[in-house]
């Protein structure tokens, strides 16, 4: 797929790796549309970016309808669905205030992995329509988990659950949609300079990446973005999920 034809949604667009994904594939030419339920920040990135802007719950199936259809009649298609809309919780089983919140476990699931997956569907339904590429291809899906899938930490296991969700569904997935000719794949970052991290404050983070072997840094998000356009482009990459981690494994 080339970056210049491209006609791509990106969830979570308006902030952390959604942005830095978007800012990536407008500087490659691409036809871009950020959907994201902070309207405010996510027009004004858009207009910064020459993307377009179109409001969303990812959780809500009429709000997710309306985006996609809204950003496909705009572009004139869609070819790429990259969804980094997420939450992050951190909530033990246990805890001194007793059992973990059975509404916190749900909204995280319900945010993180049914929403993802409610913005695939009907993505996917959308790149069907359209006309293969030279390498036969319709359309690539590139899902966002974590390595807390593999390495969940105390008071993750919301978290966790949602993002092993996302990594397990990536094969079924990918043999789904591959008569249609649409790839499907993940990345798991691992710990990456995103809004939501530099709210913890420099000390924590510079503890984070000091577990960090190689680089000893945390991530940027403009890496992640460059992972997802080398996805876009290599039409050999399905059914996968790849982990960006700098080799971190934690324990």
């Amino acid at each position: 797929m080339q970056i210049s034809e491209t006609r791509a949604i990106v969830t979570g667009g308006a902030s952390g790796l959604g942005a830095a994904t978007a800012r990536a594939l407008c500087a490659a030419e691409a036809a871009v549309t950020i959907l994201d339920r902070d309207t405010d920040r996510g027009m004004e990135l858009a207009a910064e970016i020459g993307a377009g802007f179109q409001p969303v719950d990812v959780t809500d199936e009429p709000s997710v309808e309306q985006a996609v259809g809204e950003a496909s009649a705009q572009m004139g298609g869609i070819t790429a669905c990259i969804s980094c809309a997420g939450i992050a919780t951190a909530e033990r089983t246990l805890g001194r205030s007793g059992p973990h919140g059975l509404e916190s476990f749900r909204r995280t699931v319900e945010i993180n992995l049914i929403g993802s997956f409610n913005v695939l569907r009907l993505a996917a339904a959308e790149m069907a329509q359209n006309a293969p590429d030279d390498d036969g291809c319709r359309g690539v899906i590139v899902n966002t988990a974590s390595i807390a899938a593999y390495d969940g930490q105390k008071g993750q296991a919301a978290y966790a659950a949602s993002k092993g969700g996302i990594a397990a569904m990536t094969l079924p997935l990918a043999r789904d949609l591959a008569g249609l000719r649409i790839r499907v794949m993940a990345i798991a970052p691992g710990i990456f300079r995103t809004p939501m991290l530099e709210g913890l404050g420099q000390e924590v983070m510079d503890g984070l990446a000091a577990d960090v072997p190689n680089p000893p840094r945390l991530g940027d998000p403009a890496e992640y973005a460059a992972l997802v356009l080398h996805i876009l482009q290599n039409g050999y990459m399905n059914g996968e999920v790849i982990r960006l981690d700098a080799g971190l494994r934690m324990r």
